[in-house]
Parts: structure tokens; sequence; C-alpha cells
């Protein structure tokens, strides 16, 4: 962890961003990795990329917590590459694991609190999964809806 606050974003390759990765063993520390340092690299959406769709818990986790840290400190990132994770994020509801739902639903909020647009997209993915007959998407989307939808961040949305 001490490592992920110290090390230059610049002088991270993808190859120990990949080692790394592997090694996450427990959701605290793959979220500090990929919030202190991870997305803060020229590399990090190519891993969102790659990592998604990963088997192992803590790794498919170390997507969505990318992800989600873009969304916080993406600032003059388009939208494109959030809405083009949307698609990422309705297959990582699937999933039941709960350490992996749970950062699912984290990005999904994360994006929809971005601007207005992406709140519109989120929120209509949100509603998807909130109506799906499996129960970790439906607990993602309702959950996701709960917040997106609260009076705080419509206020939030409309004053951008």
């Amino acid at each position: 962890m001490l490592a992920s606050l110290i090390d230059d974003p610049l002088r991270v390759t993808p190859a120990q961003m990949d080692e790394w990765c592997r090694d996450l063993n427990n959701w605290g520390i793959a979220d500090t990795v990929c919030f202190a340092l991870f997305d803060r690299t020229p590399h990090a959406w190519a891993k969102v990329e790659q990592w998604h769709d990963q088997r192992p818990e803590f790794e498919k986790r170390g997507a969505f917590a990318l992800l989600w840290g873009l969304t916080v400190h993406g600032k003059h990132s388009d939208d494109a590459p959030f809405v083009n994770a949307l698609g990422f994020i309705e297959r990582g509801a699937a999933h039941e694991r709960h350490f992996v739902k749970k950062t699912v639903n984290m990005a999904l909020r994360a994006i929809g609190k971005r601007n207005a647009a992406l709140h519109k997209a989120a929120t209509r993915m949100a509603k998807r999964l909130a109506e799906s007959d499996a129960a970790a998407p439906r607990w993602v989307g309702k959950d996701a809806l709960r917040e997106l939808s609260s009076p705080s961040v419509m206020r939030r949305i409309a004053r951008r």
C-alpha cells in the first residue's frame, strides 16, 4: 500500500500494473492502489478495459475501483470512455461476489455524478439493472438509483 502512495504514476508500466493487480487480495489495498496511483497513469483506461473481465475477485474489483477513481481524478476526461464503461458495469453487475458488486455499484454512481449527460446514461443503466430478475444486478441498480435520484445529487447535477 505504501508503494502506491509514493510511486510516480508516469513511471508505472502496464506490466507493473498487471503484476500488482494479480497480487490484490483485499478491497482496501485494491481501492488504495487504484485511487492513489493507477488512476493517474497513462495506462488507466486500458487496464479498466483489460481487467473488467478478470475472474479473480480482487483483480475484477481493481477494474471497477480504477474506473471509480477515474471519475474523480479524470476531471478533464470526456464522456465517451465513461459511456463505454457502462457496458462493463452492466456485465460486472451480474457477479454475485460482494466485493465486486459493491465496487461496480460505486463506479456506476460515480459516473452518474460527473455531469447531466452521464447522469442520464447512468440512471438509464441503473433502471435496467433494477428491473433484473437476478439479485446482484437488481441490488446494484436499486442502490445506484437511490443515490442518483437523491435531492443532493440532483442539485449537484443542476449546478454543472
